[in-house]
């Protein structure tokens, strides 16, 4: 019985090592879906040349997962990364058609650290 026990040491756990920051051998086959594609506008390459690539994202994707993935394709490793939600909107079909909806889209603004690139061709 632990209530008239004869044993008054007290048995204290250590907690288990915190993990590296680091892309996981699971996590592998998730971050090669996160990025979609780049964002090639005028806006965006013209921001290529400060060092900030937009790519088009899930919108499931976080920060932490953009910038693993990013660390994965590339081999560089972002300095910052913002998360943009671009709305739905109404566009005009051709013809007689009448109105549709462009789907909503996500992107990521990467800043990288002075010196680096990333090229997609």
């Amino acid at each position: 019985m632990a209530l008239f026990s004869s044993n008054t040491k007290k048995t204290v756990k250590k907690a288990a090592p915190a993990k590296a920051r680091g892309v996981l051998a699971a996590d592998d086959a998730r971050l090669a879906n996160v990025l979609k594609r780049p964002w090639f506008s005028e806006k965006a390459l013209i921001g290529t040349e400060n060092g900030v690539y937009t790519f088009e994202v899930l919108p499931a994707a976080t920060s932490t997962d953009i910038a693993n993935a990013i660390e994965k394709a590339y081999g560089v490793m972002p300095a910052q990364v913002r998360l943009v939600n671009l709305p739905a909107k109404k566009v005009a079909l051709r013809g007689r058609r009448g109105m549709g909806t462009r789907a909503r889209r996500h992107k990521a603004y990467v800043t990288l650290k002075k010196g680096d690139t990333i090229s997609f061709a």
